[in-house]
């Protein structure tokens, strides 16, 4: 599998952009400190991204706020899915579990989830 378990920590718009760049299929939190969904998330994406042949990052928009407006982050937690460099799909619904995470990617990029 040539995922890690552990999400990505991106720190700017221009490691986001490297980061979507670098993978094929690629799985962006927009999340802010502080927010208690949003923390609750990452163990959730570490087990996705085990599960998956997702890569999976974490980004706070707050760090870069042009992030805000590009992306149109008008919530958080909010899961944007990339393929191929561009967005595909979000899931900007507050936290969601394992399952949820799964489902959203089997519907977007069923080769990646049913791959395991």
């Amino acid at each position: 599998m040539a995922t890690t378990s552990k999400p990505s920590r991106l720190e700017t718009g221009d490691e986001l952009d490297d980061f979507v760049d670098a993978h094929d299929v690629a799985l962006v939190e927009f999340y802010t400190s502080g927010c208690a969904l949003c923390q609750a998330m990452e163990p959730v994406l570490g087990n996705v991204a085990r599960a998956t042949d997702i890569t999976i990052g974490m980004v706070n928009p707050g760090d870069d706020i042009e992030l805000v407006d590009r992306f149109d982050i008008r919530s958080v937690p909010t899961l944007i899915l990339f393929e191929d460099g561009q967005e595909t799909a979000r899931l900007a619904e507050g936290f969601q579990g394992g399952d949820a995470v799964t489902e959203f990617l089997a519907e977007h990029v069923p080769s990646a989830v049913d791959a395991n």
